[in-house]
């Protein structure tokens, strides 16, 4: 019963995370640069802090996890934020050239199978002792696979959209749209942004033996939303004085609106790896999929960013065979996210 609470847990934060770029929609007046960094400011700042702190017992104090002993592992942790920020920053290029639903879908997916191969691989690069690869059972790898299934099937879909429908077509689902160049962007995309787990994976002794499982990996998730958020408001800030968009902060008229739709949305985003923090506190029965979980929460998340999709007309136009290919790959990702606990 714990498990199916982990994984419902996990899935309300996917569901979260896919449905966070619909409040961006309602932003007025800003550039992307303005409203992307003001909704990273809540996303990768306040609100991992507020649940980092949840993980501190009291008579004690979250800068006691980043002590000297703690160095090595703080700053690993940090840096692949910094990469994982990368990953962000051209997975929303993903999305503008392929859309929420494909965008979503092929960066995601690559993330899904490097993030969870990549966390125990690295570890073991510097922590051999531990035995970390251990960790990469054959369950842990098959699910990946057939994640990875999913999601190569979900591309079959998006690529016979792309030949089926007229310019015109594609420009109404989606405005920018171009598949070549949204598939290479996504594809790095997914290779960045798993090590947001890599850097959980470095993370994951830095919590106190007394704070509750489901609370443990909150501040590792803090301190590799904050190497993301230093990536971010370098680009941003860059783009505001390249575009000289730095008016769009000065703009009062729009800020109470701006700003209620960034928390919004950065609300809705930390709500995936909150979610998935805790549903991993369910899920120590199981190593396996707790190791897969990672795995889990992205398919998840590609799963709902694909009824987003329809939701909002990407798919429109599509013949009945591409919609079916869509739908047998969504069905794979569900699949998936049991199959470790199935094998093992």
């Amino acid at each position: 019963m714990e498990i199916i609470i982990g994984l419902l847990i996990i899935a309300v934060g996917a569901f979260c995370q896919s449905s966070s770029y619909v409040p961006i929609n309602k932003i007025r007046g800003w550039s992307w640069e303005s409203y992307w960094i003001v909704q990273g400011v809540f996303a990768w700042l306040v609100l991992p802090f507020l649940g980092a702190l949840l993980a501190v017992p009291q008579g004690h104090c979250l800068c006691e996890l980043f002590s000297p002993e703690n160095s090595f592992n703080v700053a690993m942790t940090v840096l692949f934020g910094v990469l994982w920020g990368v990953g962000g920053l051209t997975f929303g290029l993903s999305m503008r050239y392929l859309g929420v639903a494909l965008g979503q879908s092929i960066a995601l997916g690559t993330c899904a199978g490097l993030g969870t191969i990549l966390g125990p691989v690295f570890l073991n690069v510097f922590f051999p002792e531990q035995d970390p690869l251990s960790k990469l059972t054959m369950a842990v790898i098959i699910g990946v696979v057939v994640t990875l299934v999913g999601i190569a099937v979900i591309g079959v879909a998006g690529s016979m959209k792309s030949a089926s429908l007229s310019e015109e077509e594609k420009k109404a689902a989606v405005k920018d749209f171009n598949f070549p160049k949204g598939l290479a962007i996504a594809l790095l995309a997914g290779f960045m942004s798993g090590c947001f787990n890599v850097g959980l994976a470095f993370g994951q002794t830095l919590a106190f033996p007394e704070t509750e499982p489901m609370f443990r990996g909150l501040p590792a998730t803090f301190l590799v939303t904050l190497g993301g958020f230093f990536t971010n408001a370098l680009y941003c800030f860059y783009q505001n004085s390249r575009n000289h968009t730095w008016s769009d902060y000065a703009d009062t008229g729009v800020w109470a609106n701006n700003l209620f739709f960034c928390l919004l949305a950065g609300a809705l985003w930390y709500s995936q790896f909150f979610g998935l923090s805790l549903g991993q506190g369910f899920l120590a029965s199981s190593p396996d999929l707790i190791t897969f979980s990672f795995c889990i929460l992205m398919a998840l998340n590609v799963t709902f960013s694909n009824v987003w999709g329809i939701l909002l007309k990407e798919w429109k136009g599509c013949s009945p065979r591409t919609i079916a290919v869509l739908v047998t790959g969504l069905v794979i990702l569900i699949v998936s996210s049991f199959l470790p606990q199935i094998i093992a």
